[in-house]
């Protein structure tokens, strides 16, 4: 059966068409649905109504959507598609997708997987690259090339893959679920222990009794640092000084310094000591996001110095020979988010304070206790580690597998 050469704009009613340049200000609370390229997941699905937004306002014909459009990402997430398979509500979309309608001769679910396959993202990767242009335009779309077989055989193709795709996601989402289960049941072990529940000590083979454990306040046993406010116009590059360690760069767990680092010339202007991050040092990120997250709390590691601490993060150090390597598993479990969850709630801008954090009461082994306590929950996350990384591999298998046999399917190179 013969394959066509042509291109998507020839598929289409037109050469693609820009959504609506609407600001944030005029989102309504009814109305259209306003899909935005944040409303599309990496499996060209919509998400959930939870984050929707709306526009209450009389548009065009051309930006309403209908049943069988292709949107199209143009920036941020390029190349991503989304094909509406079916309106549940009216719905418009947003400035950074493009919307191509196709023709009645042409399938639309086979014309969604064209934009999924290897060879419809390596064109437009490739346009981008030498591109001069900070996002790709309807233009550039509407001209990538494609094969297209006759309505038939497109039909054919799109209900093949519809079946095998299905089979595949619905593995996806199995493995999803698993890691998400291994996630739940270190955080519910992790509660277990910092509260001293006998069947979650045994668990992590710890033998001692917690009925020998007290009660302590985090200010009584630790010196609470707020981060300095350093001036901003006098930062210098990373690599020029000492680092400063911001809130977007304390992550659950871990510090990241993966975000665009500044530094501070210690030299030109000396910095009190207390701000000096020292190794093994707690430090807890104060401003959002927070609270949904997981509290976003870390040890100072040697790689993480020379550091200087910055405002917005708060830096815990002992008082006593209690340690900030059992404080800090204490601080990442759900009674601290709670504790303090509903001091947060109706601000406009959620963050937690010293004081707050200060003023949190725990069950407190003795000094000991709370070294091999550390120890056997750090083992623990390391196993659940392992866990979550096989399965972020086993999802990367499944992705390939399922985007070769899309490109194969719509370029022929499997009969179908």
């Amino acid at each position: 059966m013969t394959w066509a050469k042509t291109r998507l704009k020839h598929l289409c009613v037109d050469a693609g068409q820009y959504g609506l340049n609407i600001s944030a200000n005029d989102y309504a609370s009814t109305g259209r649905r306003l899909i935005r390229t944040s409303d599309i997941d990496e499996m060209g699905w919509l998400r959930t109504r939870e984050s929707a937004v709306f526009v209450d306002a009389a548009l065009d014909a051309r930006h309403e959507l209908q049943a069988g459009d292709l949107l199209l990402s143009r920036s941020g997430t390029l190349g991503r598609a989304m094909l509406l398979q079916e309106i549940e509500e009216p719905s418009t979309y947003a400035g950074y997708l493009v919307r191509f309608r196709p023709l009645l001769t042409t399938e639309p679910r086979f014309l969604a997987y064209v934009a999924a396959s290897r060879g419809f993202q390596a064109a437009i990767e490739a346009d981008a690259v030498t591109s001069t242009i900070q996002n790709f335009n309807a233009e550039r779309y509407a001209n990538i090339e494609v094969l297209a077989p006759p309505l038939d055989e497109q039909r054919r193709i799109a209900d093949f893959l519809d079946a095998e795709t299905a089979r595949l996601d619905r593995i996806v989402s199995i493995r999803q679920r698993q890691s998400a289960l291994h996630f739940e049941r270190f955080s519910q072990l992790l509660d277990g222990v910092v509260m001293g529940d006998g069947d979650a000590l045994a668990t992590i083979g710890h033998e001692g009794d917690p009925r020998d454990w007290t009660t302590g306040k985090v200010a009584r046993l630790f010196a609470i640092i707020p981060g300095f406010a350093f001036a901003s116009d006098e930062f210098v590059a990373a690599d020029m000084g000492a680092r400063l360690l911001r809130g977007i760069n304390v992550a659950p767990g871990q510090i990241d310094w993966s975000a665009e680092t500044v530094g501070w010339d210690l030299d030109s202007s000396p910095v009190d000591q207390r701000f000096h991050l020292r190794l093994g040092d707690l430090v807890v990120g104060m401003d959002r996001p927070w609270i949904g997250t997981g509290t976003r709390v870390a040890l100072i590691a040697e790689r993480d110095l020379p550091s200087l601490l910055l405002q917005r993060v708060a830096c815990i150090r002992p008082r006593s020979k209690s340690t900030t390597q059992y404080l800090r598993w204490v601080l990442a479990s759900s009674h601290f988010k709670f504790a303090l969850e509903s001091e947060t709630t109706g601000v406009s801008v959620p963050h937690i304070s010293g004081e707050q954090i200060g003023a949190f009461t725990y069950r407190l082994p003795k000094p000991d206790e709370q070294e091999v306590l550390a120890a056997l929950l750090d083992a623990q996350q390391q196993a659940q580690t392992a866990q979550a990384e096989l399965v972020d591999r086993q999802l990367a298998v499944l992705a390939e597998r399922r985007q070769a046999l899309i490109s194969a399917a719509v370029t022929g190179e499997i009969t179908v």
